[in-house]
């Protein structure tokens, strides 16, 4: 299996294409992107990679576990591809570690899109995690998996999907991260925290926001589209985990952003 400085990774598209990463969430899981996959290798040399801790990366992290040393990974591993620069799409967790890259290595991304991200964790956010790390020590692995679907899709998604979601599950079982690792990971989530520092990031940023996202409110990209001085916000349903729910309705939300200069892009 590819891998660099222990994180796997996998490419999808023209290896002379312009390099686009995709960093996922709390799963952190590079298959997460599979829906998206075919769209966005067409006309990109597409990285997707599964964060430390968790997938087929190395599993051990870090005692002092941040959102920036997530971000450092991920500049290892552009270092280690080759790449200068990339564009960053990042979903919740991957949007907060592309939102410290912009920050502290603005030169690393020649622009950034963040999916139903925040600057700091907000309290409906905060007690969503606290619910899911209560049920994950008092309940178990299976009860934390099984839960997990009410937090990333609209109800009717999950109805209509129902078997998917049913043999998705041993999997996730199977390949859990690990209670010790969840628990560091949400620890760092919780704790990240730049609301105050949005004014000083320049790279073009689109966020798009799911109107009916049941674990970040939208509110939470509205915030960053006003304080992001370069920045634009796209609205669309499909909750938390949007782009896999409505992987068309992503497309169209995001081609032409990604398809357009940057500075056509932060409109």
């Amino acid at each position: 299996m590819p891998d660099i400085g222990g994180l796997f990774y996998e490419e999808h598209g023209p290896a002379d294409a312009p390099p686009l990463i995709l960093s996922a969430g709390l799963g952190g899981s590079a298959a997460y992107w599979a829906p998206n996959l075919d769209a966005l290798a067409d006309g990109h040399r597409v990285i997707a990679y599964d964060h430390r801790g968790t997938g087929r990366s190395e599993r051990a992290l870090p005692a002092d576990l941040s959102v920036g040393a997530m971000a450092d990974d991920l500049m290892a591993l552009m270092d280690g591809l080759g790449f200068e620069r990339a564009t960053l799409i990042g979903h919740a967790l991957g949007g907060a570690i592309g939102l410290a890259i912009a920050l502290d290595a603005p030169e690393r991304l020649d622009r950034l899109v963040v999916i139903n991200g925040f600057s700091r964790a907000d309290p409906h956010f905060r007690r969503c995690m606290e619910t899911r790390l209560a049920l994950l020590h008092g309940c178990g692995v299976e009860a934390f998996v099984r839960a997990q679907p009410l937090f990333l899709y609209p109800a009717r998604w999950i109805s209509d999907n129902f078997e998917r979601l049913e043999a998705e599950e041993a999997g996730l079982i199977e390949h859990f991260q690990g209670i010790a690792n969840v628990e560091a990971r949400i620890g760092a989530l919780l704790a990240f925290d730049i609301d105050d520092r949005l004014g000083e990031i320049a790279t073009p940023t689109l966020m798009i926001a799911a109107e009916d996202d049941m674990l970040v409110p939208d509110s939470c990209s509205d915030r960053l589209a006003e304080a992001l001085p370069n920045s634009g916000l796209q609205l669309m349903l499909g909750g938390h985990a949007c782009n896999v729910a409505e992987p068309v309705m992503f497309g169209k939300v995001l081609g032409p952003w990604l398809a357009g200069s940057p500075q056509e892009g932060a409109q």
